[in-house]
């Protein structure tokens, strides 16, 4: 057996960057949270304690800038050496949480409209620094939300869990407050429901297990505002029997303007002789989308016995034809003959 190829350490770093960073990110999807925390530092909105933001919430209208502050408190016992700058926000396609695309990324929204005063900063020991910051909105943005984060990164490789006892994984820690902007003009809310796929899971024979459907599709947000989505999913059999009606849990809290994101849902002891259709219908404030799917629920033995069955008569049509066939031309190979002698007679 070959032995595994270890990556130099340099190169392991680089690639191991951004997924740590992705996965720090998803720090910043704890809803209702005072501040981005990681346990060792805090970025929040600055503010006096009577008025403490949860987030960066900014209206500003094209061209406009706006200046405010973001505060990183340092909970550990040294200094924080932390790089600050923004970062576009969007859902992840796993399960529509709340991430922000890493710094090397390319930034096109609030990502690149934030300016922190500074992007190196220092935190003293168990203190809290203030760095003012500007939002520039650029004079043709879209108007409605966009949405990103000013995040605290740090630069330093945290020594993490070794891979497969092989080799070390470093991470890279980091942490972002969340900035909502509106920018002011026309705004358009609008979902949708789109790709739904049905993938059916039966036993062999009837009864002799649980049946499952396994219910695929995508939520778009499709206009300029986050929306917070609710779904209902509902399925019909013969005669317009109701099979099941429920709200899939699974459901992003929020889904930001453009944002797609593919769901499934389990449907557990789905029928096993049903032909019907499953609607989703999702609905956000003054958005609403629906689509569905049509299904053939049969057991497996019923669908080998009717594949059998469609096989035989299929050969049995084949068979006939060329037996058809070869009547016919042996009858015309038979009157041939004669029709020559009638002729010379003649």
């Amino acid at each position: 057996m070959r032995k595994p190829f270890a990556l130099p350490a340099l190169l392991l770093t680089v690639l191991l960057a951004l997924p740590a960073l992705l996965a720090a990110f998803a720090l910043l999807s704890a809803p209702l949270a005072r501040a981005a925390d990681n346990g060792n530092w805090s970025v929040y909105p600055a503010s006096s304690g009577a008025s403490a933001r949860p987030y960066f919430y900014l209206a500003a209208a094209p061209g406009a800038t706006l200046r405010d502050q973001v505060t990183v408190t340092n909970k550990t016992a040294a200094p924080l050496n932390l790089r600050l700058y923004g970062a576009d926000a969007y859902n992840t396609e796993r399960d529509g949480g709340f991430a922000v695309r890493a710094e090397q990324e390319k930034q096109s929204g609030v990502g690149a409209w934030v300016r922190p005063e500074r992007s190196a900063i220092t935190v003293p020991a168990r203190s809290s620094l203030a760095v003012p910051f500007t939002l520039a909105v650029p004079e043709d943005a879209e108007p409605g939300d966009h949405v990103g984060a000013l995040v605290a990164l740090d630069d330093r490789i945290a020594p993490g869990p070794a891979a497969s006892g092989k080799v070390a994984v470093g991470l890279r820690q980091a942490v972002g407050a969340r900035v909502y902007l509106r920018v002011g003009g026309p705004t358009v809310p609008a979902l949708a429901v789109e790709n739904v796929r049905l993938s059916q899971h039966r036993p062999l024979v009837p009864g002799a297990g649980e049946s499952r459907t396994d219910i695929t599709y995508t939520l778009h947000n499709r206009g300029n505002v986050t929306l917070s989505p609710k779904v209902a999913l509902r399925a019909t059999g013969l005669f317009g029997r109701t099979l099941l009606s429920r709200d899939p849990a699974a459901v992003p809290a929020e889904l930001l303007p453009g944002q797609r994101v593919t769901l499934t849902e389990t449907w557990r002891g789905s029928p096993q002789l049903d032909w019907g259709h499953v609607t989703l219908t999702a609905s956000a404030k003054d958005a609403k989308g629906s689509a569905g799917a049509s299904f053939l629920a049969l057991p497996w033995l019923a669908l080998v016995v009717l594949a059998a069955a469609a096989l035989a008569f299929t050969a049995h049509r084949v068979v006939r034809r060329r037996a058809g066939r070869r009547r016919r031309a042996i009858g015309t190979a038979a009157r041939r003959p004669s029709a020559r002698l009638t002729s010379a007679d003649t």
